[in-house]
């Protein structure tokens, strides 16, 4: 039996805790390695083939941990390099993409979706793809926020001039009239309060994390890979590049204990 086994969780940084914070929250018994690629962030201007290597040494070390599952905890990873990995290995790994898009395409009322992400999310249109597969006639609106990345890895999360960097991205959205904003990168929700504020109460966020937890309940149960032991579940985190910023922005930011977060090597 291999459901002791932990889960393995990857970013680019910082954001991907937004779904290791729902997988503590709602799956108490999994234990979880959690690698913030932090050397190389961010990757919203990188290459697809970049993203590719970076993806696969990331992925060979969560192996080497013996995790059971591997969930891309990245928007940008999950558009462009998980479609190419998911052929390179047996492990299952889990997108935050499509989750996110049947969650939106289900909330929306109006039929008028945002997806706001990274450069090379927007650029893959995996979004509106996935949205317009589950219903054609919905209208999706992407745009790239650059400066939200660096913003939270940096631990700033509010105040005027966060605001102004919101609201110059957010307002071509606000002018199509959408009702539904897909948060298309996990660092993404620790801006929400900020993005909320800006895009009004009419606007429901989606933070795609959710239905990504969801999604690998599901695939827990149905690989018989589910933890049913009682031994209290482990969690450590590993960088790979600026441990410290990396210990002080998530202790920061999570709203769950970070003890120590361990250097990594994935170059």
């Amino acid at each position: 039996m291999e459901d002791y086994k932990p889960i393995g969780v990857f970013d680019s940084g910082v954001g991907g805790l937004t779904v290791v914070k729902r997988i503590v929250e709602e799956l108490p018994r999994e234990s979880i390695i959690y690698v913030g690629d932090t050397a190389h962030v961010p990757y919203g201007g990188k290459s697809a083939r970049e993203l590719i290597r970076l993806g696969r040494n990331i992925i060979d070390f969560l192996q080497e941990q013996e995790v059971k599952v591997v969930v891309a905890a990245c928007n940008t990873s999950s558009s462009v390099s998980l479609p190419v990995l998911r052929g390179l290995y047996r492990l299952p790994l889990l997108d935050v993409i499509s989750p996110g898009a049947r969650n939106a395409a289900a909330v929306t009322r109006n039929g008028k979706i945002g997806v706001i992400a990274t450069q090379a999310t927007v650029n893959s249109q995996a979004y509106t793809q996935h949205i317009k597969a589950i219903n054609p006639s919905l209208e999706v609106y992407e745009a790239a926020c650059p400066q939200f990345v660096p913003l939270v890895e940096s631990g700033r999360l509010d105040g005027a001039e966060v605001e102004q960097v919101v609201r110059g991205y957010l307002g071509a959205l606000l002018a199509k009239g959408v009702d539904t904003l897909v948060l298309g990168c996990t660092h993404y929700p620790f801006l929400a309060p900020v993005i909320d504020r800006v895009m009004g109460g009419g606007v429901t966020l989606v933070d795609p994390a959710e239905e990504t937890v969801n999604q690998l309940r599901l695939t827990l149960l149905e690989s018989g890979l589910a933890n049913r032991g009682e031994n209290p579940p482990e969690y450590q985190f590993f960088a790979s590049g600026g441990v410290e910023s990396f210990f002080k922005a998530g202790r920061l930011i999570s709203s769950f204990r970070i003890d120590e977060v361990k250097p990594v090597q994935l170059d």
